[in-house]
């Protein structure tokens, strides 16, 4: 870091400060400590508050063919998909934590499912903000808005992904944010460590408006026979840290969401009549010598998924399962190349209404400072396929170039 850039976070770090404990900075001559290890981070002079400062940025291109053989475009995407502010930090004491998430692009709030909505009317500013308590190392007692234990993939952030998005199965069937409570706790057995992680939450989703009298429940087990993964590698996508000993992880999980009024429970459109929602999931990752592979299982179940208003116009919760497998290695010049191969099926109560979703895609990845700053090219080849007629409606090609950035 330069002798003018830490001259203007020392300035921003002052400012803060000042702002947060006048009286104190007026009393104390202690200086407050701070560093750069890890975004910008300030601790208070009596140890009171503490503050760590992080961004990112997305910024992507990306061309859709219109079919497998006519290559001209049918979408062209040029965006900032993600823009996101974190602050996280303690209050008082070391084991009360907070973590607030914002996002500020416009990929990056739910804009169309929010229009026309009882449930969740505006942008999706605040993605997370939750108090944390630790009374233990081992255990970790959450309360606000932030992602449920549901699959791998959405629990890893979309800043550590090898790929510039998650998978279609993610995308049709993962479980998001919601509000409520939260535990997780991590033990251990001889070499063999697990993690328990369970929640209580609204089932509305991220920054409803309303919540009727249904709530959800989220429960997840993670095993770890080999011991645990170097610097949390069980949530980064591949290997950077090239694991000198082979690691493993398996975990499966079960959402029941009790009187979901949105298609995909905590996600969606509002549905016209409440169903209670179910997802089971699934996930392993292993991990040895610059070698990542991960796998993920999961699927979705309501009675009736089909619900009408009084026109007879229908809003549809997806049911049906899905399937995603992704193969990566990262040479010792940290440019890495990995496959992803995906599938989501419809069950046939929905079938009509529902399409099958293949993708298999190619990604190269060079990391210039891990995953806070890299570049990504993928490319995608899609099938869309409609299984109550029994036909093939797209094939086509997707290429994506992707810039991340941040501290």
């Amino acid at each position: 870091m330069n002798l003018l850039t830490k001259r203007i976070a020392s300035l921003f770090i002052f400012l803060i400060l000042f702002s947060i404990k006048k009286s104190d900075a007026q009393t104390n001559a202690k200086m407050p400590s701070y560093n750069f290890s890890n975004g910008i981070g300030i601790v208070t002079p009596d140890s009171s508050f503490s503050l760590n400062f992080r961004f990112r940025m997305q910024a992507r291109s990306a061309y859709s063919t219109v079919s497998e053989s006519d290559l001209s475009a049918a979408e062209i995407e040029a965006r900032v998909r993600r823009l996101r502010m974190r602050l996280e930090g303690f209050v008082i004491d070391p084991k009360l934590n907070y973590f607030i998430q914002l996002s500020f692009s416009r990929g990056d709030m739910d804009w169309v499912d929010n229009d026309n909505s009882a449930i969740n009317s505006s942008p999706n500013v605040v993605r997370d903000a939750v108090v944390i308590y630790k009374p233990t190392n081992n255990l970790s007692l959450i309360f606000g808005q932030t992602k449920l234990p549901g699959n791998r993939q959405r629990v890893v952030s979309s800043s550590e992904l090898q790929f510039a998005d998650r998978s279609i199965v993610n995308a049709t069937f993962n479980i998001d944010r919601d509000f409520g409570f939260q535990a997780a706790y991590t033990g251990n057995i001889s070499k063999m460590y697990y993690v328990l992680k369970g929640a209580i939450s609204s089932g509305e989703g991220r920054n409803s408006v309303v919540s009727d009298g249904g709530l959800a429940y989220t429960g997840r087990l993670e095993l770890l026979p080999l011991g645990k993964f170097t610097n949390k590698g069980d949530f980064f996508e591949g290997d950077l840290e090239r694991e000198p000993k082979p690691k493993l992880s398996i975990a499966s999980g079960y959402h029941h969401n009790e009187s979901a009024a949105r298609t995909a429970g905590t996600l969606g459109k509002d549905l016209y009549e409440n169903r209670n929602i179910d997802v089971f999931f699934s996930d392993i990752l292993f991990k040895y010598n610059g070698i990542a592979l991960s796998a993920e299982y999961l699927n979705r179940k309501t009675n009736n998924p089909i619900t009408l208003n009084e026109l007879d116009m229908e809003r549809i919760v997806y049911v049906g399962e899905g399937k995603m497998i992704q193969l990566s290695y990262i040479f010792k010049n940290n440019f890495e190349v990995a496959g992803r191969y995906a599938i989501v099926a419809p069950y046939k109560v929905v079938q009509e209404s529902e399409l099958q979703k293949r993708e298999m895609g190619l990604g190269v990845t060079k990391y210039l400072k891990k995953h806070r700053v890299k570049l990504q090219g993928n490319l995608f080849y899609n099938t869309t396929t409609d299984l109550y007629i029994d036909e093939v409606t797209l094939n086509n090609w997707t290429a994506m170039f992707q810039i991340e950035l941040g501290i």
